[in-house]
């Protein structure tokens, strides 16, 4: 690591930043709460000098599979400073790079705001758990949640299959082995499948990205293990479709029948800013299997009823849509009211319900609690 790149990543662990992105032709720009601002005090990088500073974290290896494919992921850890995640490649002919900071410990789930049914969830003895939303919604970071909840616990053993290793835990109750893709493993359906033969109890899989790692992820949550993943998706409905949309089409019918029978439970989020600013809180929305879930799932023509299946559960199963999340985080004093707004599902059902009145007497969100 170049003095620098040191210098750089030290003031960006300084100001709170989530990220940092180094751009030729602009100095380091970070990313503090969702706003992107200009270091300061840094001058502009060159081209020269950003591919001598990602020479600096790259070993032999990890620079000739990063040449010849044009980008790479990989994990870093600056002494004294921390640990990133970083995204490296070519934009205009030219080196660039992007850093997440991870912090040194893995959080609590109560750190997060994240509801208490997400540690119900992670404590499921078999089946299949996914964590979704877009980039930077946090995804990784509720998983390491959720793994760290189960090795307070639980007595198991855990394997991760992770692109690449954020977050590094610690032995406690359960046994935990990590495998970061290019280092310890292939690729993430050659890592699954050897995990089947490697006695887990659990199996985290970094994210389900083809259509091999989704089938043997559904085998191995039939054959008895608790299997967490992601997917880039929005909400519990665009999930599912997409998760049956990765099978040939001949193969649909199947699929939905395994996933309805594996599925456990759906957390989606998005990150939104707190009222006083400093920090993002998470909206989440919570599918749990339930009878009714599982034959929305099985029948195409009933998927659309899932939305308001979530909604109906929030009593009895903990489930959670993303404007029910939206209004507590808000009657919380949490995020403001436009926040609230702006980031609400149905925004004129919501500045009802703000005010205390339903479209349907039986959705009044306030009878529900």
């Amino acid at each position: 690591m170049t003095t620098r790149l040191e210098g750089i990543l030290k003031k960006c662990v300084e100001a709170g930043a989530s990220d940092l992105i180094l751009k030729m032709r602009l100095p380091p720009v970070i990313r503090t709460c969702g706003i992107l601002a200009p270091m300061k005090g840094e001058a502009r990088l060159s081209a020269e000098e950003l591919a001598a500073l990602a020479r600096s974290i790259m070993n032999e290896d990890q620079w000739s599979r990063f040449t010849a494919a044009r980008d790479l992921d990989l994990s870093y850890e600056a002494p004294a400073i921390g640990r990133f995640r970083v995204s490296v490649f070519y934009q205009q002919g030219t080196v660039a790079m992007v850093f997440r900071v991870i912090p040194t410990e893995p959080p609590l789930i109560g750190d997060l705001n994240l509801p208490a049914v997400v540690g119900k969830l992670a404590l499921e003895p078999r089946g299949l758990v996914l964590v979704t939303g877009t980039t930077g919604s946090g995804k990784s970071t509720t998983l390491a949640a959720m793994i760290s909840y189960l090795n307070s616990m639980r007595n198991c053993h855990i394997i991760t299959i992770e692109d690449p290793i954020e977050f590094i835990h610690r032995d406690r109750k359960s046994v935990i082995n990590q495998r970061e893709i290019g280092r310890d493993a292939l690729n993430f359906p050659r890592a699954l499948r050897a995990a089947l033969r490697e006695n887990p109890d659990v199996i985290l899989v970094g994210e389900m990205r083809d259509l091999e790692t989704i089938t043997t992820a559904f085998l191995a949550a039939e054959t008895g293990h608790l299997v967490l993943s992601t997917l880039h998706t929005a909400d519990a409905v665009e999930t599912i479709r997409r998760a049956i949309a990765s099978f040939p089409m001949a193969h649909q019918s199947l699929a939905r029948l395994r996933l309805a029978s594996v599925l456990r439970g759906v957390i989606s989020q998005r990150l939104l800013p707190t009222k006083e600013g400093g920090r993002m809180v998470p909206a989440v929305e919570v599918l749990v299997s339930t009878g009714r879930i599982r034959e929305c799932i099985e029948d195409e023509s009933r998927t659309y009823e899932i939305r308001d299946a979530i909604f109906e559960g929030h009593v009895n199963y903990q489930m959670q849509t993303f404007d029910q999340s939206i209004l507590e985080l808000y009657q919380k004093g949490l995020i403001s009211y436009d926040t609230a707004y702006e980031a609400a599902t149905n925004r004129d059902d919501f500045a009802l319900f703000v005010r205390g009145i339903s479209t349907r007497e039986e959705d009044n969100w306030e009878l529900q609690k």
